[in-house]
């Protein structure tokens, strides 16, 4: 299932940053990378489940289990732990300083 996935922070720093997921369950997704990213780096970010008027966002905390280059690709399949998520109203979006 291909969901919105915005990266909002990786490790400290803070990033603003559009992905797809390639796949997602109870413990984590996988999502396509064009840039390599750390293995064990905490990381924070927001799926957008998509067909919802206003869209439901949920914030995720985990950390990188994988990152890696498939053969005869250019992009890094990722993996990452949700740890701890919550549903993110709009106006909360707003305060986070993140485009809704």
């Amino acid at each position: 299932m291909q969901l919105p996935l915005h990266i909002i922070h990786l490790g400290e720093e803070r990033v603003d940053r559009v992905e797809k997921t390639r796949d997602i369950s109870s413990g984590g997704v996988c999502f396509l990378s064009p840039t390599d990213v750390g293995v064990g780096e905490k990381i924070e970010y927001l799926i957008t489940l998509s067909g919802s008027t206003p869209p439901v966002r949920i914030r995720c905390l985990g950390k990188v289990l994988r990152s890696q280059q498939p053969e005869a690709t250019e992009s890094f399949e990722v993996a990452v732990t949700m740890e701890r998520y919550q549903f993110v109203r709009a106006e909360e979006m707003a305060a986070m300083a993140i485009p809704v």
